[in-house]
């Protein structure tokens, strides 16, 4: 396995959605989410909390929100760089250092996040598949992570 990533491809129904990952910000964290993309753990997963006006949730393998992978938490590396639209960040709960699997995508501005959550990427490439995953908590029919890779 590569020492470093800079691209997560993630595939959706409509075509390939492109991410810069971001080591510099959070490299424990980028180390997860490639780590478990070419483990094919994304793969089949879905959006299950797409939020219109503020952002897409998935990386849950039950698809109900409250599950992550077998791999410990990770603590937090939260930095300066703000929750714009097509900005990737880890889904956590109360305790800052919960990240596992779960990370979103922003739909919007979302400023209030700002130093609170992980940025670990920005969507480069696909944003419009993200914009048209279908909406809900959860979806009635949720879009999916077909495949994802990091390269």
């Amino acid at each position: 396995m590569a020492d470093t990533y800079n691209t997560l491809t993630l595939t959706l129904d409509g075509g390939d959605v492109t991410i810069k990952l971001r080591p510099d910000l959070a490299p424990e964290h980028v180390k997860r989410i490639a780590e478990l993309a070419n483990e094919g753990f994304y793969d089949g997963v879905v959006f299950h909390r797409v939020i219109p006006g503020f952002m897409a949730q998935g990386g849950d393998p039950t698809g109900t929100g409250m599950h992550g992978s077998d791999k410990p938490n990770l603590k937090q590396e939260f930095s300066k760089e703000p929750h714009v639209r097509g900005v990737c960040s880890m889904a956590r709960t109360n305790d800052p250092n919960s990240a596992n699997s779960q990370f979103f995508i922003c739909f919007d501005d979302a400023r209030f996040l700002d130093g609170q959550y992980t940025v670990w990427g920005e969507v480069t490439n696909g944003m419009e598949l993200i914009d048209a995953l279908p909406k809900g908590e959860p979806p009635r029919e949720p879009g999916k992570i077909v495949k994802a890779r990091a390269e």
